[in-house]
């Protein structure tokens, strides 16, 4: 079945870097920096990263922190737990938008 992400594509992306070598490099030493150990571990990272990738919807992203998370020694139950810490901040997220309705609706109201 054809889709429009496909997993191999995955592989593709240090060729971003192609049309501006300067700022791929500058962006994946940034990249690799934020992921490093320093106050979170680099498995916290990873899982922060998964529950981030499921928040804005990134396949690619997804798939490479669900293997990164394996990697680095998380379980499917915190990886799920994860991803439903993300799903509530981003109800949440939509829920509290809501605000902005009823004060849209106050004003007209008036």
């Amino acid at each position: 079945m054809e889709t429009y992400y496909k997993p191999e594509d995955l592989s593709k992306f240090p060729g971003m870097g192609e049309g501006a070598p300067e700022l791929w490099k500058k962006f994946s030493e940034w990249y690799g920096a934020v992921f490093a150990e320093g106050a979170l571990t680099e498995r916290e990272k990873a899982l922060i990263a998964l529950a981030v990738a499921h928040a804005v919807q990134c396949p690619y992203c997804i798939d490479a922190y669900t293997r990164d998370c394996l990697e680095k020694g998380s379980n499917k139950e915190q990886m799920t737990e994860a991803v439903h810490v993300a799903a509530a901040i981003r109800g949440g997220a939509s829920l509290v938008h809501g605000v902005q309705m009823k004060n849209v609706i106050e004003k007209i109201s008036m």
